[in-house]
């Protein structure tokens, strides 16, 4: 399965603890279909002191099911479903299904 969601893209957490809230992703784990957001799902972990490093308890963020998140389109705002569009060249780009713009891209590969 193709993941519809990249790095960089700002998405909102559907279901669970974090319910409503927003974050931007870090990371993406596509054989495993999970993600990970800034700021959501935060974990602490105890870690051992080892060589310079302090020992202590550290706040980590833990990957999300992908199917708990849903991208928020940069042009309208609103949380969407992705679709796909093909150009004359049979390039593949992203779209917003509700307001039909790119999304994605730089302004020079809007232009």
């Amino acid at each position: 399965m193709k993941m519809k969601i990249k790095k960089g893209d700002q998405v909102k957490i559907l279901s669970g603890s974090d319910k409503g809230r927003t974050g931007i992703i870090n990371k993406v784990f596509p054989k495993k279909n999970q993600v990970v957001v800034e700021g959501i799902n935060v974990v602490k972990k105890h870690v051992k002191p080892a060589g310079n490093k302090e020992g202590g308890i550290v706040e980590k963020n833990a990957p999300v099911n992908i199917a708990k998140v849903m991208l928020i389109c940069p042009e309208c705002g609103k949380p969407t479903k992705v679709g796909f569009q093909l150009d004359k060249k049979n390039k593949k780009y992203r779209i917003c299904r509700k307001c039909q713009s790119l999304i994605g891209l730089d302004k020079k590969a809007k232009k």
